[in-house]
């Protein structure tokens, strides 16, 4: 390799996303720097590009509720750069000197990069048993697959919006309420004709810019970029009908064309009033019109996407960031569990959440078996459940124990009561109005009002899964795994049972639940009291 340096070749492996040059160095890097780390305080390696996403995951570490019962101590050691500099660092890190972060954001354009070669195989943790028990339910989850093997949980879903600039459009005559894509082109070709303004943009700059635009269409009109089978559909009726209408908006200057949204030619385009609407994401107006246009504060307004003619959907959705965790690392483990706790944190309240403030198809009747599932007695279930948890090769008992009982039907219910009742529709349509995301909105509005009810809950989990006795003792065979209430059931049933040591467990059992109380007390009374006052 005369004449090429160690450099240049790590430049090249990274750009090019590694493929068969970078195979050797990044199967090296699979294995373990340091003694694994299985309990105590761990500084978790974040990378990211998200200032939002630092947030979260510092709250998450510092929250004493979600930490509960955690072997680990979790301290974060962050780091924030570009999107695609994320993944070209883990990369050229990974084949350099595998000092990899433990956990990376990486965003959904970005993570095609890793795809090829047995990258992502050799990079990061297999999530599968992770996303397992709500297995089907996670709406983005193929983007950060390879082979129908999950290597990163998304971290949102952002909804697509239009965005409109109100006081123009009440200049220039054009309605608010236009109900359709193509009625909406023709009034955009004729502004276009007569003042020079455009009523949307697509992106001409970067595969990815032109690919994400090219899909946030696409998804609305009903369309794919893949089959149920996982084959590329990409020659679909839809795909050239969007196609064609993108085409045709960009002819008649109903669409400009911009290198991306976020740049100098588009903060000109916004500034000088030539572009007057846009259909982006829910955060684009942070990211973007705040970012390029602040003088513009409160003149820009939004509203639902317009429909296509033909069908589809009523929205769409564009972006993502998907969370990877890091393999064969001292604190992968660590690394893996933070993850799932802030991925499942408010399972119960996330649900609640939806069924209390969204209305979508089958909405009454899911909720309707949900509930009537907390009439079905534990032990007819039970066999089933063991059937299914041991044809999936989870019988771990940290698995076993913890993953089904996660976000139980009581939980959801009081969930759906509490935010129904204690969370106003003005509250999120004011943060929506802010440029608040859906995830967002419960992160930074409702998940802090649910607090009593959260505390509650917690008590409510807490006693039924420690005083659960009939499901340990069916998945738990090791006697070092067994938990409390088995291992006195076990002392009980000995032959020559010794009362004195079965009276004094159960005095040393009843502890931690007096613990429980005192630290949530708080909450607890706040939960209960929360609906004995007349508003």
């Amino acid at each position: 390799m005369n004449g090429i340096s160690r450099r240049s070749v790590l430049r090249a492996t990274a750009g090019a996303g590694l493929g068969a040059l970078a195979m050797p160095g990044l199967a090296a890097c699979g294995s373990s720097s340091g003694k694994t780390v299985t309990s105590g305080r761990v500084d978790i390696s974040l990378w990211t590009h998200d200032p939002g996403y630092i947030k979260t995951f510092q709250a998450a570490v510092g929250e004493k509720a979600l930490m509960r019962a955690s072997r680990f101590d979790y301290r974060m050691n962050i780091t924030n750069a570009a999107g695609s500099d994320v993944v070209t660092r883990m990369i050229a890190q990974a084949v350099a000197d595998g000092k990899t972060p433990d956990l990376a954001g990486v965003i959904i354009d970005q993570f095609p990069r890793v795809m090829g070669s047995s990258i992502a195989e050799n990079l990061f943790v297999d999530l599968s048993a992770t996303v397992k028990p709500v297995d089907g339910q996670l709406l983005k989850l193929a983007p950060y697959s390879v082979d129908k093997i999950p290597y990163g949980l998304d971290s949102d879903n952002s909804i697509t919006v239009l965005y409109y600039r109100q006081d123009l459009f009440a200049k220039y005559g054009v309605p608010e309420d236009i109900d359709t894509w193509q009625e909406f082109a023709r009034v955009g070709g004729r502004l276009y004709d007569k003042h020079g303004v455009s009523l949307g943009m697509v992106a001409g700059g970067d595969n990815g810019s032109i690919v994400n635009g090219f899909l946030q269409f696409l998804l609305q009109r009903g369309g794919g970029a893949f089959d149920a089978s996982g084959d590329l559909t990409l020659d679909s009726a839809e795909a050239v009908e969007v196609l064609d209408f993108m085409a045709q908006g960009v002819r008649s200057g109903f669409l400009m064309s911009l290198p991306d949204p976020y740049g100098t030619a588009c903060a000109a385009a916004l500034k000088s009033g030539r572009l007057v609407a846009t259909s982006m994401p829910n955060w684009y107006n942070v990211y973007g019109l705040q970012a390029n246009a602040p003088d513009q504060k409160g003149k820009w307004r939004i509203r639902t996407l317009p429909r296509f003619s033909g069908g589809g959907h009523v929205a769409s959705t564009l972006g993502g960031t998907g969370f990877c965790v890091l393999k064969d690392k001292p604190h992968t483990e660590a690394a893996l569990e933070l993850l799932r706790r802030v991925a499942s944190v408010g399972l119960c309240s996330l649900a609640g959440f939806a069924f209390a403030k969204y209305s979508f198809r089958g909405q009454h009747v899911l909720f309707n078996v949900m509930f009537s599932s907390l009439a079905v007695p534990f032990a007819v279930i039970v066999v089933p459940l063991f059937i299914m948890v041991a044809k999936a090769h989870l019988t771990t008992p940290y698995f076993a124990l913890v993953v089904p009982w996660v976000a139980p039907a009581f939980g959801i219910f009081m969930m759906r009561q509490f935010v129904g009742q204690s969370v106003p529709d003005a509250l999120l349509d004011a943060a929506r109005v802010d440029g608040c995301t859906e995830f967002g909105l419960f992160r930074r509005v409702v998940f802090p009002l649910l607090r009593p009810a959260l505390g509650a809950l917690g008590v409510w989990s807490f006693l039924t899964s420690y005083n659960s006795l009939l499901w340990p003792l069916i998945v738990v065979s090791d006697p070092g795994d067994y938990t409390l209430p088995v291992g006195l059931q076990v002392v009980f049933s000995a032959t020559g049972r010794q009362y004195d040591l079965v009276l004094a467990g159960s005095v040393l059992a009843v502890v931690p639940s007096l613990l429980v109380f005192y630290v949530l007390r708080k909450q607890l009374l706040e939960g209960l009291t929360a609906g004995a006052v007349k508003s």
